[in-house]
């Protein structure tokens, strides 16, 4: 069965996040931290197994000190 773009969308989103942390050589662990969210929230986030609140999405954005493009799917743009 082939992924619905929401699942597509979530794990680019997922990898976005991941590709920008580690660009900073920041852990999970000090993202979760500066987010307020549980480290393994932040591991299901980069695997693409949650959806996220537009919210939690800028706080990540804030902590990693990135633009939207940079961050958010090509196909939300």
């Amino acid at each position: 069965m082939a992924k619905s773009k929401a699942a597509t969308d979530l794990e680019e989103l997922g990898g976005n996040i991941r590709r920008i942390r580690t660009s900073l050589n920041m852990t999970q662990e000090r993202l979760a931290e500066l987010v307020n969210i549980n480290a393994r929230t932040v591991r299901r986030i980069e695997a693409g197994e949650i959806n996220l609140l537009i919210t939690t999405v800028a706080r990540i954005r804030n902590a990693l000190d990135c633009g939207w493009n940079e961050l958010v799917p090509r196909g939300w743009k």
